[in-house]
């Protein structure tokens, strides 16, 4: 019924573009928008963020947890 080229799969990511928020460990409140209530990270497919930047924002989380910030 819906081919893959449908506009409803077409979010951009709300990391990359210009005026895009750097995704760093010390950024605690942007960090907090991709975990859940049970503190597990969001899957790219619920948060709409690319694949390049869902590896650098799990690894950024990880760190942020050991260095005791979230």
């Amino acid at each position: 019924m819906f081919t893959k080229s449908d506009s409803r799969f077409s979010k951009k990511c709300p990391l990359s573009g210009k005026d895009a928020p750097v995704v760093d460990y010390k950024n605690i409140k942007l960090l907090k928008r991709y975990i859940s209530d049970t503190d597990k990270i969001m899957p790219s497919r619920i948060t709409s963020v690319s694949q390049n930047k869902q590896r650098k924002l799990t690894s950024e989380i990880k760190k942020a947890k050991i260095l005791g910030l979230i």
